[in-house]
C-alpha cells in the first residue's frame, strides 16, 4: 500500500478542514408577523404559513 513520502504541514491540513464547516441555515421573513423563519416552514410565533393559518400556537404562562 502507497504511503506518504511528507507529512502533511499544518497549514495545507487547515486548508483542507477549513471547507468543512456546516452551512448557515436560510433565513427567512414571515410575512403576518414578521419574524425570521426557516423558508418553506410555518412560522414559530404565529402558524401561519403561505398566508394562511396552518399550526394552533399556544402561549404557557
Amino acid at each position: 500500500m502507497a504511503q506518504p513520502k511528507r507529512r502533511t504541514s499544518k497549514m495545507k491540513k487547515r486548508l483542507r478542514r477549513g471547507a468543512h464547516k456546516r452551512p448557515t441555515p436560510a433565513v427567512a421573513i414571515c410575512t403576518a408577523c414578521g419574524e425570521p423563519t426557516q423558508p418553506h416552514r410555518a412560522c414559530r410565533a404565529c402558524g401561519q404559513y403561505a398566508g394562511r393559518q396552518v399550526a394552533t400556537i399556544s402561549v404557557d404562562d
